[in-house]
Formats: C-alpha cells, sequence, structure tokens
C-alpha cells in the first residue's frame, strides 16, 4: 500500500479545522447551563485568585509598614486570607469535575453519531478508506477533540477571564504603572503569531503520520498469516521502521518548537517582573506608591504571565483538536452513496415469493470501468441458481448488488417485482441472507451469533435453527454449549464449527433469498460432508443462488448462469452445458470433477442422494 506521509498544507487547514469544530459545537447545546455553571465557578475562583496579593498588599500598607503595627489586623487579615483560597480550592474542584463531566457527555455523543454514521455508510466507502485510519477517527480523534471541551475551553474562559480581572485591578492600584506592564501585550501577540504557523503545520504533520502508524498496524495485523506464509516480517518490520520514524521526528520537532514558544513566555514574564521591580522600587523609593502596592504589582505581575503562559500550552490542545476535528468532520461530510428512498415500498416479509430479476443491469466499481454488462437473468420462487466464471468474472458483483451494498449504474433489480431501491434496506436485509466463505463470528456466545444479538429472535428458536442445520451436536460438545463464549472470529472453533453456525444464523433469520458464497469451498472432504447436509437444511424452501468456485457444487442446480468478463455467455442446466461444449465445457474439463469423485469412492448413489454435494477432490477454479 502506497503510505502518504505528507501533512496537509497547512494555510487550507486552520479554516478548515475551525469550522470543523464549529460544527461539533451543536453537540454542546443541550448543556448550555453546565456551561453556565462552569463560568459562575470560574468568576469565584479567579475572584479569590486577584484578591489574595490585594489582601496581603493591605495587610502590608494598613497594619505592617505603619509606625503602630496591628497584629489584630494582620490576624483578621489572615483568616479573610484563608477563607478566600478555601472558596477558590472549592470553586476549582467543582468547575473541573463539572466541565469533565460536560465534555466526556458531549465527546461520547460524537463518538457515537460517529460510529453510527460510518455503519450506514455503503461498501464503496470502506473500499476507499483504511480501517486503521477509521479507527483513529472513532478512538483517536473523538478523544483529542474531548480535549477541546476539558482543557481548552476552561483554559480559554478561566485563564482569559484572569488576564482581565487582573489588568482591571492593576489599573485600580496604580494607572501609570499599569500603562507601563500593558507594554508587553503587543510583545507576547508578536510572538503569538511568529510561532501559531509553524505550530500548526507541525501538528497536522504529527497527526498525519501517527494516522499512518494506526493504518499500517491494523492491516498488518489483518493480514498477518499472509506476511508469515511467505517470510515478510523483516520487510513489514523495516516499513514500520520508517513509518515509526517519521512519526518520532515529527514529534520531537513538534515539542522542540512548542517548547520554544513557551519558554520565549516564560522569559519575557521574567524580564516583566524584573522591569517591575526596578519600576515600582523607584516610585517606592520616591514616596509614590506604597510597599504593598508594589507587591500587589509585582504578584499580579506574575499572575499576568500565568494565563497567558497557559493559553499558550493550551494552544498545543487547540491545534490538536482542530486537526482531529477535520478528521472527524472529513467523514461526517461524507453522505452514504446508498440510502433509503424516501417513501420506502412496503414489504411484508411473510408475503414474498423469492422472484428475483436481473434486469438489463451494468455495474462498475470506477466510472468508465463497468464489471458486468448488461446482466439479465431471471430466478423464479424456491430455485436453485449456480454462478460460475473465472476470478474477475463479475460473480460476487452480482450478489454484492442484490444485497445492494452498491447500486447499478444502469438497469434494475427486482425482488416480486418490486424495485429493491425503492425498499428500506432494513427489509431487504430481511429478505436476503448471505453466507459467505469467511464467516464473521463477534466476541460472545454461540447463542448471540445465531441470532446476531437480535432481542426478536429466543433463545429457543436459535437451538431450534441449530438442530435444522445439524450444528447442535457440534455445540453441545463445547464446554458451555451454547453459552460458550467465543474468541473475536471464532477463533476457538474449526472453520466447518463456524460454517455450522452461521448457517444456524440464517435460519434463525429466515430470509426468503439466500446467496451462497461458496460456503465450502475451504473445507476438508470429511468435514465438507457433514457442512453440506447443513447446507442444504439451510436452501429448502428458499430462492437459492450460489457463486461457485467449484463446479461440483452446482452441478444439480436448476440452471447455471456462466459469467465472463462481466457478461453471461451461457446459462442452462449442468448436462445442457456440458452438451453446448463451449465455456462451461471448458471450465468442468479443467475442474476435474469425475475424476476426484472416483478418487475419493463417491460412487452414483452417493453422488445422487446429495445434491449439491462438492466433490473433494475438486479443485480451485
Amino acid at each position: 500500500m502506497n503510505w502518504d506521509h505528507r501533512a496537509p498544507a497547512a494555510g487550507s487547514g486552520t479554516g478548515a479545522g475551525m469550522h470543523s469544530l464549529t460544527r461539533l459545537l451543536p453537540y454542546a447545546r443541550p448543556y448550555m447551563w453546565n456551561f453556565l455553571a462552569v463560568l459562575g465557578l470560574v468568576v469565584i475562583f479567579n475572584t479569590t485568585s486577584v484578591l489574595q496579593p490585594y489582601l496581603v498588599k493591605i495587610a502590608i500598607d494598613d497594619d505592617i509598614s505603619v509606625s503602630h503595627p496591628s497584629l489584630h489586623g494582620v490576624f483578621i487579615i489572615s483568616l479573610v486570607y484563608i477563607a478566600v483560597v478555601v472558596v477558590g480550592v472549592v470553586a476549582n474542584y467543582l468547575q473541573i469535575l463539572l466541565l469533565q463531566y460536560t465534555g466526556q457527555s458531549i465527546v461520547q455523543r460524537i463518538r457515537q453519531d460517529l460510529f453510527e454514521h460510518i455503519e450506514r455508510q455503503s461498501m464503496s466507502f470502506f473500499d476507499e478508506r483504511a480501517l486503521g485510519r477509521l479507527v483513529t477517527n472513532v478512538s483517536s480523534d473523538t478523544e483529542t477533540v474531548s480535549q477541546f471541551f476539558t482543557q481548552f475551553f476552561l483554559s480559554l474562559i478561566r485563564d482569559g477571564l484572569s488576564v482581565v480581572m487582573i489588568v482591571v485591578a492593576m489599573f485600580q492600584l496604580d494607572t501609570h504603572i499599569a500603562l507601563e506592564c500593558m507594554i508587553v501585550i503587543p510583545v507576547i501577540f508578536a510572538i503569538s503569531l511568529l510561532f501559531r504557523r509553524q505550530l500548526r503545520q507541525r501538528y497536522q504533520t504529527t497527526r498525519t503520520r501517527l494516522s499512518n502508524i494506526v493504518a499500517f498496524l491494523a492491516e498488518n495485523l489483518a493480514g498477518m498469516r499472509i506476511i508469515q506464509i511467505f517470510r515478510q516480517e523483516d520487510r513489514q518490520a523495516r516499513a514500520f521502521a520508517d513509518l515509526n520514524g517519521l512519526h518520532y521526528r515529527a514529534n520531537v520537532a513538534e515539542y522542540r518548537l512548542s517548547v520554544m514558544f513557551n519558554r520565549s513566555l516564560e522569559l519575557l514574564g521574567n524580564v516583566a517582573v524584573a522591569l517591575m521591580a526596578w519600576v515600582g522600587g523607584t516610585a517606592v523609593l520616591h514616596h509614590a506608591i506604597l510597599f504593598g502596592t508594589l507587591y500587589a504589582f509585582i504578584s499580579y505581575i506574575r499572575q499576568f504571565f500565568q494565563p497567558i503562559n497557559s493559553i499558550t500550552q493550551q494552544w498545543n490542545t487547540l491545534q490538536s483538536s482542530m486537526v482531529a476535528a477535520e478528521r472527524i468532520g472529513g467523514v461526517l461530510r461524507v453522505q452514504p452513496a446508498i440510502v433509503d428512498p424516501v417513501r420506502p415500498a412496503r414489504v411484508k416479509a411473510s408475503r414474498v415469493r423469492g422472484r428475483v430479476e436481473f434486469d438489463h443491469v451494468w455495474f462498475g466499481y470506477r466510472d468508465g470501468q463497468p464489471v458486468l454488462k448488461d446482466i439479465h437473468f431471471t430466478v423464479e420462487p424456491g430455485q436453485f441458481i449456480g454462478i460460475v466464471g473465472a476470478t474477475g468474472a463479475g460473480k460476487s458483483s452480482i450478489m454484492n448488488l442484490l444485497l445492494r451494498f452498491y447500486d447499478p449504474s444502469r438497469g434494475s433489480i427486482r425482488i416480486d417485482g418490486v424495485d429493491i431501491r425503492a425498499m428500506a434496506q432494513a427489509d431487504l436485509h430481511r429478505l436476503v441472507g448471505m453466507v459467505q466463505q469467511d464467516v464473521h463470528l463477534f466476541t460472545g456466545t454461540v447463542l448471540d451469533n445465531i441470532r446476531l444479538f437480535r432481542d426478536d429472535i429466543d433463545e429457543e428458536q436459535a437451538i431450534r435453527a441449530a438442530r435444522t442445520v445439524g450444528a447442535d451436536r457440534v455445540i453441545e460438545r463445547l464446554p458451555d454449549g451454547y453459552q460458550t463464549q467465543l474468541f473475536a472470529k471464532g477463533a476457538n472453533l474449526s472453520m466447518g464449527e463456524r460454517q455450522l453456525i452461521s448457517f444456524a444464523r440464517i435460519v434463525a433469520l429466515n430470509p426468503r433469498v439466500l446467496v451462497l458464497d461458496e460456503a465450502t469451498a475451504n473445507l476438508d472432504s470429511r468435514t465438507e460432508a457433514w457442512v453440506q447436509r447443513g447446507l442444504r437444511a439451510v436452501a429448502e424452501n428458499r430462492t437459492t443462488l450460489v457463486i461457485a468456485h467449484r463446479l461440483s457444487t452446482i452441478r444439480e442446480a436448476d440452471r447455471i448462469l456462466v459469467l465472463d468478463r462481466g457478461r453471461i455467455v451461457e446459462s442452462g442446466r449442468h448436462e445442457e452445458l456440458l452438451r453446448l461444449d463451449g465455456y462451461y465445457a471448458e471450465l468442468h474439463k479443467k475442474s476435474g470433477i469425475e475424476d476426484g469423485m472416483q478418487v475419493y469412492g463417491l460412487g452414483p448413489r452417493m453422488q445422487r442422494g446429495n445434491r449439491g454435494l462438492l466433490g473433494p477432490g475438486a479443485r480451485m477454479l
């Protein structure tokens, strides 16, 4: 896979990132009262912070630096000071607690909506995106956005208000000295503007390269068997080391610039304190101000730079949140390619007979590159239809269209005369079921996987479905029977056992039309025999379409469709197609079906008695 290590252009990212953040703000609307309460607590906390130097100033000027010091006055000021500190601590604790609760609630909703939005996407969406990047969007990016609400927002309100209150307090003490202190504000803005663009670009680079690592990791973990079979561990380790090195260098460069930015402001703050000591000390010596006022000014100067430094440190959070919000927004902006009609056709599953029609269907995964060309056929209710052809002929594309993972570019697909695009997708997927070659089982119990966590299918129905396909004997041998916990993808079951559970799932869901993507192609001959019995039970009384990788699967089919380069080139029963001596007959000769059956001792009686039984010796096409 070609991994793009370049970060998005910084110039175009800032506006897009801010716009994406503002698009997420409606999630905060239900918590408006929480934010107002936080604001009130911030005002209380900041007031107590600003009062502390002023109380010390009063104690120095009125009770200590006087001809007759007052111990009682100092004691009273001390008690007031302690009370102010306690109130500030409580207000700070409550504001942080309330904001964390609010921020996490907002991000929980964002994460849920993002996941549900991804679930609504058509298969073309997943064709174009690495799964690792989507995992990053749902997990890491949403967590980064949460820092905007829980860290940056609090810093912006608390520290911004603190700066304003400190400036007001300084002007209350002495207007002339306060104006001299304001000289540092243009310098602060100049430093911020100097660093802002570079910081933005480096944050984007770091996030992009981290996303590349996650995507690469997800792809390699999914394909670990192939990597080990073909001994690609060293090559993939080198590729990962390259990605890891790029992220390391980007991270170091980001923190180097960030530290330089923060230390520049810290240096400016210390210089301002030194200047304040010089200017204020001169004023005290000339009796222009009192010593307590000088102490308050120095304290306020230190307090003045603390919130500014805090805001600048939260600049990292803002930049990361903007990048993460833009990535989340990029996903949320994608509208599903497959949508339900405004007024979907009413479909009552009990009345559906299962007649399937492909009416001159054209389809391509990319514009101008058709995979299916003028596909036209009809499957009557209860018929068993086989679909064969070489790799890339378009077999799976027909199934993808029938399940409406994609829409045809021309033509239509109908079930009982109703265009599937006129149906709600939920109704369509209740009518059409699919058993794939690679069975996907979820983490949970065997029972959960049979009924797919649906409450409308009770335990008795699930057990009856397992009994129908012969899976009950397998399940009862498991440690906890139907309550046995399965690992991810059913790793603690054999392939045949997983297939039987997938058959039981289909029986429990009870679709009228069944699609089989060669569900027994990868099984050994012994396992295949008892899985085939379950397969026949699944297909009974259902319209069944089978993608056949081995011709023995569909030799007893009511009709076989032969695909070549996206077109149906032949159609008929097995014997009819052999008599034509065309493309199907050529595929049949290459498959070695008859020889395979003789080698494994499958006589005519077993062949006749097991409709659709796979010949163990048949080779993959």
